[in-house]
């Protein structure tokens, strides 16, 4: 009976020595693969070898994460602009109730006084003496700009260019020895990682907010006529006041300028776009430099694949890139071997997925540059040397033309209520003075009334000016279509190409 138990006993034993042993084991090789970098497993609805990772192994938890150093030495370089437009006085009188000039004594002028429209955004200090890169639409039409520093110092400040097809624009302040943000690589930047906006939201300065990046190559968002879009899109909280400051990374390196919201209300409702440094410093460089945009061009009219005609897109052998509809005049892609229905899918072998990416990588050149472009034809990859030119569809360096004064070379008065009356229009203006310029070349000679120009009625010198001014800081077709009379009644019309 005891040997039946030392037996029974023996074998229990050994039992639990092998589990025990198998256990160990099986928590050994468990923690091993652990700290591997996957497992390969069948999946039961039939993929083969579908590779895992144990998410709580091997990453870093989000508060891990430090901003205190990128924000510290970024919101330094982060300013307030204030904008000012001087409000243009309305002629005419208006009605003005008895007892209001009774009590307020307006001495029966009818003439209220104009008020000035104030605006704000925000700028990025990129350089220590005084250059800070903004929006276009915080600084455009504003008479006056006044900058206060993160330490509330104060300074006028005077616009050095702008470019609106990128919503970029550069102004200067005159002060040395400031705190600037280093230039990162916004080519770099992957969709979840950290980023900081900076700015002055709803004026409450030096404002730092966290996100991710969302995505990248983001277009379609200002829809800005002949616009250059191909944004960050982030989740950190940007708001009315924030536009022109700083986006930076975990480094605090400038990855962007905050530019957009998507909101229905006009307030942060989640995303907010920037546009890259890629194209913000290049654009930047330029307008110090040359006063104006060298913009390169391949000349190509593009569209993304999912926007392609079903017919044609049965033929592609690939899902993403910029597919090509058609070439501009004086193409250089065209001339360098490209064809309608190829898909850009390289540039500099970087990878393109969508026009708008395209158009960043091609932002970041200069006329007479040279690129790599690879296409797939049907299936076929094919590389072609461009050598990009500016707008006029050569290489040759972009001028800036002075202000509308310089290049019309006229001078420009509204027409009297006894004008309007004698000719029997409402609207226009008059062309006092004729000088050599533009105006001069197309024959336009002094009494001449402009009442139409490009599809606008124009009422005031500065509405033609404004039009002007638009026309000259686009890269497309520079031309002024321009409809009025002369005062004897005959009918004349003008095309006035700025760009020649």
């Amino acid at each position: 009976m005891k040997k039946a138990w030392k037996n029974i006993l023996g074998v229990v034993a050994i039992a639990a020595i092998s589990v025990g042993a198998a256990i160990g084991t099986s928590s050994y090789l468990t923690n091993k693969k652990l700290s591997e970098a996957t497992y390969s497993v069948d999946s039961e609805y039939g993929f083969k070898q579908q590779p895992f990772h144990y998410a709580n192994y091997n990453t870093v938890a989000a508060e891990n994460i430090d901003f205190t150093i990128a924000a510290e030495n970024s919101v330094h370089a982060v300013v307030h602009i204030k904008a000012t437009a001087k409000a243009q006085q309305r002629s005419g009188r208006q009605y003005v109730h008895p007892l209001e000039e009774y009590f307020f004594g307006f001495g029966g002028r009818g003439q209220m006084q104009p008020q000035p429209r104030v605006g704000s955004g925000s700028g990025v200090i990129i350089s220590v003496d005084g250059y800070i890169m903004t929006n276009n639409h915080v600084i455009d039409g504003a008479d006056e700009l006044e900058v206060t520093l993160n330490d509330n110092r104060k300074f006028s400040a005077k616009v050095i260019g702008a470019d609106p097809q990128t919503d970029i624009a550069l102004i200067k302040i005159d002060a040395n020895d400031l705190a600037t943000i280093p230039f990162g690589d916004s080519d770099a930047l992957k969709v979840g990682e950290w980023v900081l906006a900076i700015g002055n939201p709803f004026n409450l300065t030096s404002t730092v907010t966290a996100g991710i990046v969302s995505a990248k190559g983001r277009g379609g968002i200002t829809r800005t006529n002949g616009g250059i879009e191909s944004f960050i899109q982030t989740d950190a909280a940007v708001n009315p006041g924030n536009s022109g400051g700083a986006l930076v990374n975990t480094k605090g390196e400038l990855v962007g300028i905050n530019t957009a919201i998507y909101s229905e209300t006009g307030n942060f409702a989640g995303y907010s776009f920037a546009v890259p440094i890629s194209i913000a410093g290049k654009v930047a460089a330029d307008l110090k430099q040359y006063g104006v945009v060298q913009r390169a061009i391949l000349g190509v009219v593009m569209q993304d694949i999912q926007n392609v005609d079903p017919k044609e897109k049965e033929k592609l052998k690939v899902t993403e890139g910029a597919y090509v509809v058609e070439f501009a005049d004086r193409s250089s892609a065209l001339e360098a071997g490209m064809e309608a229905g190829d898909v850009i899918v390289g540039v500099n072998d970087v990878t393109i997925r969508t026009a708008s990416a395209l158009q960043e990588q091609i932002s970041k050149y200069r006329p007479g540059d040279k690129v790599k472009v690879t296409v797939d034809r049907f299936g076929k990859k094919q590389s072609f040397t461009v050598e990009l030119r500016n707008t006029q569809g050569n290489t040759e360096e972009v001028k800036n033309r002075g202000d509308v004064a310089d290049v019309l070379g006229a001078a420009f008065k509204e027409l009297s209520d006894n004008q309007k009356k004698q000719y029997g229009i409402r609207y226009g203006i008059e062309v006092s003075g004729v000088s050599n310029g533009k105006i001069k070349e197309a024959g336009i000679t002094k009494g001449y009334i402009i009442m139409v120009v490009n599809e606008q009625r124009v009422s005031t010198p500065e509405e033609f000016e404004k039009i002007v001014e638009s026309v000259m800081k686009t890269s497309g077709d520079q031309v002024l279509f321009i409809k009025g009379m002369y005062p004897n009644g005959r009918s004349k019309y003008y095309a006035i190409d700025l760009a020649e």
